[in-house]
């Protein structure tokens, strides 16, 4: 199995945009979120235009053997006196779930370097038990932190600097 991961370009904006419909189906019921009236979940457009006009923002689509298999979103984290990449969005397709695929991605880009944020929601129970697999295995340090803008939200800086 071949594992890729391609930066797009602000063209592929609308496929980003779809592959997100799919995302926000999956976490409709624990966030109580409706369609619209056009029949798709909400997208707030200029926040997705971010991830192509702002530095430390990008978007890539996951491909396993050629194939689209979902998307990684990164952010730069906007907490104050957090300097960090966040790990903002991960999906993957439920035929390519449960094969290693998440596990590979999370892996490759926190072996990039630097301080990473990872951020997920209890009640998500599919992505609380991946992201505390996660940091389990990660051979980086991690420490949980406890920002003040949603408390819901868990939060653990990945690799964070030593002072």
């Amino acid at each position: 199995m071949q594992i890729e991961l391609i930066p797009t370009t602000p063209e592929q904006l609308p496929l980003i945009a779809n592959l997100y419909q799919y995302y926000a189906y999956e976490s409709s019921d624990w966030e109580q979120e409706d369609v619209e009236t056009d029949g798709r979940f909400y997208i707030h457009q200029p926040h997705l235009q971010r991830y192509w006009q702002d530095e430390g923002w990008s978007a890539q689509l996951i491909l396993v053997d050629g194939f689209i298999a979902g998307f990684l979103l990164i952010e730069r984290s906007e907490l104050p006196g957090i300097d960090a990449l966040e790990l903002a969005d991960l999906f993957i397709l439920k035929r390519y779930r449960r094969q290693g695929i998440g596990r590979a991605l999370v892996q490759q880009v926190l072996g990039s370097g630097g301080t990473w944020l990872l951020r997920f929601y209890g009640q998500d129970e599919l992505a609380a038990a991946f992201c505390r697999q996660m940091l389990v295995e990660v051979p980086l340090g991690t420490r949980q932190i406890w920002p003040d803008d949603d408390a819901e939200l868990l939060s653990y800086l990945i690799n964070p600097p030593l002072h």
